[in-house]
């Protein structure tokens, strides 16, 4: 667990008032993920990012956060990315290959692009785990997944 707001040291809290954000929100599961990615942005604002310097993107789903993440992140302009989405297990090995290939399309961006990219992606076995990582009584992912980017940055 990357922590909680109030959980920043001083050495952690990088100064983000002029950092650039993109924020990549999976569709998919939309109850899930509009709530992490509200956090995330609640994170980002309370630690001192602008308003207007957090870009919100949708994909279709997690499989596509990867390629929308590598977009931004080649840009100059943009200090880091969060990837947000929600993968809940069904009745065939279609998770699997999907939460692996987030998991590594999106790390295969942090190292190309050297910039943070943050993991916020849910991939649980039930809606209510994902429910419960979302604002429940797991905290939210989102929040954890705004705070990543802010230490990697600091």
């Amino acid at each position: 667990m990357a922590g909680t707001l109030s959980s920043l040291t001083g050495k952690e809290k990088a100064d983000i008032h002029k950092k650039k954000f993109v924020i990549v929100v999976a569709e998919w599961n939309e109850e899930i993920t509009g709530a992490l990615y509200q956090s995330a942005l609640d994170t980002l604002l309370q630690l001192g990012a602008k308003k207007s310097n957090i870009i919100k993107a949708s994909v279709p789903g997690s499989f596509e956060l990867p390629l929308k993440a590598q977009q931004y992140a080649e840009k100059k302009e943009i200090d880091a990315v969060i990837c947000l989405g929600c993968v809940i297990q069904g009745e065939t090995a279609h998770f699997d290959y999907i939460c692996q290939a987030v998991a590594y399309g999106i790390m295969k961006v942090t190292l190309k692009t050297n910039k943070p990219v943050a993991f916020g992606v849910l991939t649980t076995l039930t809606k209510q785990q994902a429910e419960d990582r979302a604002g429940g009584k797991y905290g939210n992912k989102g929040e954890e997944a705004a705070l990543t980017v802010v230490k990697m940055l600091a």
